[in-house]
């Protein structure tokens, strides 16, 4: 159990969501049904009825609950992964004789580029390919040139991107930008090759990664970004190191607070290493300033080092919760439909979509899951959530 003491200091610290915390620490909370308003409404005040078009960023698009937009859609194109990192898939749980999906039960190029269509309909213009590791999925470049092909509504290109642990880049980085893809995020939790071995599972070295972010700079990506998962006691030690590598290199490092997705990584609100004490340890060596957000919507809270040269972000979900302007959908591998990464179940589409269903009655399908969306788990997250039977993050694509 979680001592109350880090939900009294995290109320102290963040007010804003601090109080609801405590106030749930001991009592589970009603994740998917009668949760109160999102902070910005008036308190007491029900969720708004769903208009046809969205005040949430001036475009048009699908109001959720709490008027959130629908604008990504992360893709998991499979729920494969050759790392075994702890706070994903650790080994002892996901061993040898897991069993993986069946390669029938994915869903094809066909059908994800088909569902990919009707999201953009719908109000997305980002599309984000995730797993597992996406790299192991064969012929991906060839899913790349077709999502890339698309248009927005207004004929716009859409904007596509994808995380990978890097493993494979040296390889795939180039006939991924000359299919389409245009930037890219890899996963990268320390330069240290023993602590960085204990992060992925697999003993895997630090300079195949690195290599790869080379030959992805080579074949043209950009920006490239590093999300650098931090937990206590494993790789805080790996901060500094990562930020003057990152900062030299001229890539965009990301902090990522340790969270509680799934139900197999052991999580302890202990092992999270705040955005606050994050942002200190780097501060005072590279001082930093606080920069605005690129959209509404986007996760990272960014800050730029104060003589010019680069940024750094930080996705703190457990400390500062985002909840009240997320705009993320989620389509797992095998074709369920999540509106949250920490849900406990999803929407299948495959069924339908395989069953001969048209893309009215699919895009009517999707619109009224996302019109009935009032996910805000980081904003109620206690100790009574962290046992809840969520998705493991490498099937639903995180």
């Amino acid at each position: 159990m979680v001592p109350e003491g880090w939900f009294v200091a995290l109320a102290h610290r963040y007010p804003e969501v601090g109080e609801r915390v405590v106030a749930s620490v001991f009592r589970p909370p009603d994740y998917h049904v009668g949760m109160e308003p999102a902070p910005r409404q008036h308190p007491g005040s029900s969720p708004p009825t769903p208009a046809a078009t969205d005040a949430f960023d001036g475009l048009a698009g699908v109001p959720d609950r709490f008027g959130r937009a629908l604008r990504d859609l992360r893709i998991s194109v499979t729920d494969r992964c050759n790392f075994r990192c702890p706070y994903c898939m650790p080994a002892e749980v996901f061993g040898r004789d897991f069993a993986f999906l069946p390669h029938d039960q994915v869903l094809s190029f066909e059908e994800i580029t088909r569902l990919a269509t009707l999201f953009l309909r719908l109000g997305v213009t980002k599309l984000r390919i995730t797993g597992g590791e996406p790299l192991v999925r064969r012929d991906l470049p060839v899913l790349i040139g077709r999502l890339a092909a698309l248009r927005t509504p207004q004929g716009s290109p859409v904007d596509l991107t994808l995380t990978t642990n890097g493993s494979a880049l040296r390889a795939l980085a180039g006939p991924l930008a000359s299919a389409g893809l245009q930037r890219i995020t890899v996963s990268l939790d320390s330069l240290d090759d023993a602590v960085f071995g204990s992060m992925n599972g697999v003993d895997f070295p630090v300079s195949r990664v690195l290599d790869g972010i080379g030959a992805a700079r080579s074949a043209g990506l950009s920006p490239i970004k590093v999300n650098t998962v931090v937990r206590r006691g494993m790789n805080e030690s790996s901060i500094l190191p990562l930020v003057r590598w990152a900062r030299e290199a001229g890539l965009i490092l990301r902090f990522i607070e340790y969270m509680d997705v799934g139900h197999s990584n052991g999580w302890r609100l202990d092992d999270v290493v705040p955005a606050d004490e994050i942002i200190a340890i780097i501060d005072a060596e590279l001082p930093l300033e606080p920069m605005e957000a690129n959209y509404r919507g986007e996760v990272a809270g960014r800050y730029r080092f104060r003589d010019g040269t680069g940024e750094v972000g930080v996705i703190a979900s457990v400390s500062r919760p985002f909840c009240a302007d997320c705009t993320r959908a989620r389509l797992s591998a095998e074709g369920h439909l999540y509106t949250c990464l920490f849900a406990m179940s999803g929407v299948d589409l495959k069924t339908p979509l395989r069953a001969g269903e048209s893309d009215e009655e699919l895009e009517a399908r999707i619109r009224s899951v996302w019109a009935a969306r009032v996910d805000r788990y980081s904003e109620l997250r206690s100790a009574a959530t962290r046992d809840l039977p969520k998705v493991e993050m490498f099937a639903l694509g995180g």
